[in-house]
């Protein structure tokens, strides 16, 4: 057996370079690259070899350790979890900043490696720089944080342990049912050391991944549930999009006329103006979409996980006998809500019910009547696009402006605040690929950096990501990186000035938005309920290196958003909206707990709402 001596830094690098995914016969590249920032505890082990290997595995340089994880997921993702990105730190501080990238990307499902530095596994020099010393073991470091956030983690102490610890994170990467962050800790000793290594470790090695098709009893019973339905309701999920089951669901939603609520996630599962749609189900929903859940006697959810959004923390669904098939490649989420479990990939599960459901169709008024439903929600829409609001536009003229500008296979990018609510409800997506929303964790700061990815990914695609002055400050630097990368992206920025999000919901329970405004300190009252802080974004974004162009209202937001559409750098589009501005509403409740006792007249008011609204909460049993 001939023999490869390579230190483990090296070996790593190597072995990535030559996985691959499979499926349906098509075969791509398992890493794409690899993101880093070095220090000590990387430098000499994965840095040398991305040196040394140029050829193998692509380097990236990045600007944050949390935001390289989020460009890897925003990649991963659209690459339909089929290819990725690694990403390697030095030990400590830039380890622990990949923590929430890590839960990002396990809460989504989405597959990324991580590879940060850690301690020195002989003790040699204990304690090194930015080592945890815990008393009750010489065995813990930072990295032990990412257990709870990661599907499987391990730490390389010998280069023996490196094969099998390679090919098990492999495995969970190209699982659809068990994928998400992957961490291999690399004490910086051991990433230098020198080992003859089996030369097939290295042979190019394919990840097939499976559609598994149904069990054949499960599919009778829930074939039986959904014929002996009155209402159906399918809720599409972003396992609709993962499996590219997005024709197999406008085939079945023809043939059985069932209606179409999507979440987040599967937030394009059908083009906005298919019969069949009725867009976004939830708290985030319309009104289409909650009228027909209020009343549907099955639901037929697909590759969805049930978040408490979707369900309106379980009110959504009202009927008293209501009934859950769940079509889902994990069988975790085929359980939930004591449903009818079909577990199987999207796409083949899909059109084995379509057989199953042949000649089988709900009547033609529920049909007519989803119809209706969706032609009065689009007509709020298009008010919402042009309300005319002024002097300030408001955030749905904005969106507005970006959807009708943006052309069908482009891709909108969003993570927290209010525009994720906004987009959910008011975006009408053409593609299948054309929302990117991350709302599995909603998390302030992805949004730039997960554009970035989401551009390597199809760079032919126009890729707009729409970000609040919050969520800009929390991180925009990897405007840096897209600038060095020659990475095209148009960043919509809006300014309102503070957390609208947060102030509205902080409103709704009675917190009259404490804390959620940026302003300077009043000297007489004590609160953050002074001035507008004089700080300017735009002038920011533009010393990061990108073009700004600024807008202060919807028309000169148009011809701006226009122009950064022909350039071919990285503009920020920089615009002001009112944030009390209204929009339109989803007729649905979110679980978000009152003060039970309060001196404040507000809180009590809001404490009896609350109280009302939680008697429609249900256990789905």
């Amino acid at each position: 057996m001939s023999t490869v001596r390579l230190t483990v830094g090296q070996a790593i690098v190597r072995f990535l370079a030559r996985q691959w995914s499979e499926r349906d016969g098509v075969e791509q590249r398992l890493f794409a690259g690899c993101f880093g920032i070095f220090g000590h505890g990387n430098v000499a082990g994965v840095g040398q070899a991305l040196l040394e290997y140029p050829d193998d595995l692509r380097y990236y340089q990045a600007r944050n350790e949390q935001a390289m994880v989020h460009a890897a997921v925003g990649y991963a993702r659209m690459r339909d979890r089929l290819s990725t990105f690694a990403c390697t730190t030095s030990i400590g501080p830039g380890a622990t900043n990949m923590v929430t990238g890590a839960a990002l990307a396990t809460i989504n499902r989405i597959p990324v490696l991580l590879l940060p530095g850690d301690v020195f596994a002989t003790r040699a020099a204990n304690p090194v720089l930015q080592e945890l010393e815990d008393p009750r073991s010489y065995d813990v470091s930072v990295n032990d944080c990412f257990k709870p956030v990661s599907r499987f983690w391990d730490r390389i102490n010998r280069p023996e342990q490196l094969p099998s610890a390679l090919l098990a994170a492999m495995r969970v990467l190209t699982d659809p049912a068990e994928t998400g962050a992957v961490t291999l800790a690399l004490p910086q000793d051991v990433q230098a050391e020198a080992y003859d290594w089996p030369g097939e470790l290295f042979d190019k090695r394919v990840w097939h991944v499976a559609r598994p098709v149904p069990e054949p009893a499960a599919l009778t019973r829930a074939a039986e549930l959904l014929r002996n339905a009155e209402r159906p309701l399918i809720v599409a999920g972003g396992g609709v999009i993962y499996s590219g089951a997005a024709d197999e669901l406008r085939a079945f939603a023809e043939v059985t006329g069932i209606p179409v609520g999507e979440t987040q996630a599967g937030k394009g599962s059908l083009p906005w103006d298919h019969p069949a749609a009725v867009g976004a189900i939830g708290a985030t929903g319309t009104t289409a979409a909650n009228a027909l859940a209020r009343d549907a006697d099955v639901v037929l959810g697909i590759g969805t996980r049930y978040s408490d959004f979707t369900t309106s923390s379980r009110s959504a669904f009202a009927h008293p006998g209501v009934r859950f098939v769940n079509l889902n490649v994990a069988a975790f989420d085929a359980v939930k809500h004591a449903g009818e479990s079909l577990v199987a990939d999207a796409r083949t599960g899909l059109a084995a019910l379509r057989e199953a459901l042949a000649g089988w169709s709900v009547p033609e008024p529920y049909r007519a009547e989803a119809r209706r439903l969706s032609t009065e929600w689009n007509a709020t829409v298009q008010r919402a696009f042009h309300q005319g609001h002024g002097p300030l536009p408001s955030q749905t003229e904005i969106l507005g402006a970006v959807n009708e500008e943006a052309g069908p296979r482009d891709v909108v990018v969003c993570a927290a605040g209010s525009l994720p609510g906004d987009l959910h409800r008011l975006w009408r997506p053409s593609d299948p690929k054309g929302y990117h929303v991350e709302y599995g964790y909603s998390c302030m700061g992805y949004e730039i950096a997960g554009g970035l990815g989401v551009k390597m990914a199809d760079p032919s695609r126009e890729v707009f990501v729409l970000v609040g002055d919050g969520s800009y400050l929390m991180m925009s630097q990897e405007l840096v990186t897209a600038v060095q990368e020659g990475v095209k992206l148009v960043v919509v920025l809006v300014q309102n000035h503070g957390f609208a999000s947060i102030g509205n919901l902080s409103e709704s329970v009675g917190a009259q938005r404490f804390g959620t405004r940026y302003r300077y300190r009043d000297p007489e009252t004590g609160g953050l309920d002074g001035g507008v802080l004089p700080v300017d974004l735009a002038a920011n974004a533009a010393s990061l290196g990108a073009d700004v162009l600024r807008a202060a209202t919807a028309e000169e937001f148009r011809t701006a958003l226009r122009k950064a559409i022909t350039s071919t750098r990285t503009t920020v589009v920089h615009v002001e909206t009112d944030p009390l501005a209204p929009a339109p509403g989803s007729d649905a409740w979110w679980d978000v707990p009152v003060a039970e006792v309060s001196e404040l007249a507000t809180t009590r008011e809001s404490r009896a709402r609350y109280e009302a609204a939680k008697h429609a909460q249900r256990h789905y049993l």
